[in-house]
């Protein structure tokens, strides 16, 4: 996934998390939700959301 980041998009900033929290927010604003969904993303997922 942090290739795929990497390539994709300009700027990104990992930070690491624990007890299995994935998380991804935009500004602030919370796009994907492990822990809320239940599930990783699908490949282009994470992008496709940010771009919007």
């Amino acid at each position: 996934m942090k290739q795929e980041l990497g390539r994709e998009l300009d700027e990104v900033e990992l930070i690491p998390g624990s007890g299995g929290v994935f998380e991804i927010a935009v500004d602030g604003t919370l796009i994907f939700s492990k822990k809320q969904l239940r599930r990783f993303p699908e490949p282009g997922e994470i992008v496709r959301l940010i771009r919007r």
